[in-house]
């Protein structure tokens, strides 16, 4: 039986009533029970495995702007009442009230799983990260070392609230990563490839193994071949697979509401104001089935939902959890998400991506003279105060004369978020994703992001002689993505 289940509603009703007794004017609790898997392979041998159960619960208690959040792993009723009180003690006003009620809107995604990882014995599963060595290898003996994780969680959660709120939910995420490091001549380049999703062990039978191995070590072999990047200021396009990085980065992490409410944000009091291009729509959504940012519910039980934050061009929404829509007086978005019960929930993407254009992709790189077409992101950094950043680019090639012809190496983007958007001309019909966990605040969160083939008037391309102005220009970001 789960440890979640001993607590009956009445006995959380309790707790909201204990935790408002000294004057809060909301709060929440989010119980959590997570059992995962990890498991890594380097060197030619599994290097660690790692499974186990983490149990815990966080209350939240607000009033005003004011936060007061503690949490514990001691699920008895007796110890939840007394930690409630102990953090409605932080707010000396009348006494609040609540509502338990049960009533719930049903969630727009109802994903089915359907080989659940909790399930499957564990030599199945390190038989994964095996196979993917196994075929990695195959590559050649330029292949030089090759690193695979696999990861999965399945996550049990409760969450009510003063408002009526209770939810209770179930999370599964299975993942798969490979990185290849080859070297010739002197010379040391690394390819990755990765897969993960709201599913369970099936996942690795629609996306194999050995894919994932030919796709990193051709990556890694490739760039062995390449050139130096050129340097300068140049037209970019960025194909669909390339992933979602400069929306991620450059827009998404900007269009977070407590960023904007602090003045944090490049797009602070810009909302009904024209900040892209009109081709660019951008859009959150938790509803996409299967993908890695996707959610039921999110960690405060507000359903997922799908969000238009601009609108050809427009800036019409941003991403809000429920203290900041308080704030604002405004719906919450369904953004509101946490690393688990020992963190607070703020505002954070989900799968976010620049909305499909009509365009042929085909036919954006014929018609580009000269350029630098970019096929695969690496990671990002962003000032989110002034929109600027910088990319590293994992496999990119020359467009000459509307022809891909030789592969160039240790390429980065540096530019500023909203003037690129604006310089965007053409936008093809594809969309590429891309997986990872975002960092901000000390929290991760796992995500997806996704954008269309995209011409791009012009952006500053270099090599590393970029990365350390980049440093130093970001040096107080507080957010980033890294690629799984």
């Amino acid at each position: 039986m789960s440890l979640l289940k001993k607590l009956e509603r009445r006995q959380l009703g309790n707790i909201l009533a204990a935790a408002l007794e000294g004057g809060g004017e909301f709060a929440d609790i989010f119980l959590e029970e997570k059992t995962g898997t990890s498991i890594s392979l380097e060197d030619n041998k599994v290097e660690r495995i790692t499974s186990g159960v983490d149990c815990g619960a966080g209350i939240r208690v607000v009033a005003g702007e004011a936060t007061a959040y503690a949490y514990t792993n001691d699920l008895s009723y007796e110890n939840l009442l007394e930690l409630a009180r102990q953090v409605g003690r932080v707010f000396p006003q009348k006494k609040g009230e609540w509502n338990l009620t049960y009533n719930l809107r049903p969630p727009v995604l109802d994903e089915k799983v359907v080989l659940r990882p909790d399930d499957v014995p564990m030599e199945d599963k390190v038989e994964m990260v095996e196979r993917a060595n196994r075929e990695a290898r195959k590559a050649g003996d330029k292949v030089k070392q090759v690193m695979a994780g696999y990861g999965d969680a399945v996550q049990r959660v409760v969450i009510c609230n003063s408002e009526g709120t209770y939810v209770e939910d179930e999370r599964i995420r299975t993942r798969l990563v490979v990185n290849v490091v080859a070297s010739a001549d002197g010379v040391i380049q690394t390819g990755y490839a990765s897969t993960g999703g709201t599913k369970g062990f099936e996942l690795l039978e629609e996306e194999k193994p050995e894919d994932l191995a030919q796709e990193a070590a051709g990556r890694a072999l490739l760039m062995l071949t390449a050139k130096p990047a050129p340097a300068g200021k140049m037209p970019v396009v960025m194909a669909g697979e390339a992933g979602g990085t400069m929306v991620h980065e450059a827009c998404g992490h900007g269009l977070e509401a407590d960023l904007v409410q602090k003045g944090l944000s490049v797009y602070a009091g810009r909302k009904g104001e024209e900040v892209a291009s009109p081709l660019i729509t951008v859009v959150d959504d938790a509803t996409l089935p299967g993908k890695y940012g996707s959610l039921r519910y999110d960690d405060e039980g507000v359903p997922g939902q799908k969000t238009v934050l601009i609108e050809k061009g427009v800036l019409v929404n941003f991403m809000y959890d429920l203290v900041t829509a308080r704030k604002d007086g405004v719906a919450p978005t369904g953004n509101g998400r946490r690393e688990s019960y020992a963190h607070k929930p703020i505002p954070r993407m989900r799968n976010t991506y620049i909305a499909p254009g009509k365009e042929d992709p085909e036919k954006i790189i014929r018609d580009t003279k000269k350029g630098l077409l970019v096929k695969k992101m690496g990671g990002g950094q962003v000032n989110t105060t002034n929109g600027d950043f910088v990319f590293d680019v994992a496999e990119a090639y020359l467009i000459e004369n509307g022809e891909v012809t030789v592969p160039v190496r240790g390429a980065t983007l540096t530019g500023n978020g909203p003037e690129v958007l604006r310089m965007v001309e053409r936008v093809g019909k594809d969309l590429g994703f891309t997986i990872g966990v975002c960092g901000k605040d000390g929290q991760g969160a796992p995500v997806s992001d996704a954008q269309p083939t995209m011409y791009i008037r012009e952006l500053l391309v270099g090599g590393t002689s970029f990365s350390g102005r980049g440093e130093k220009r970001l040096e107080k970001r507080k957010t980033g993505i890294r690629r799984l």
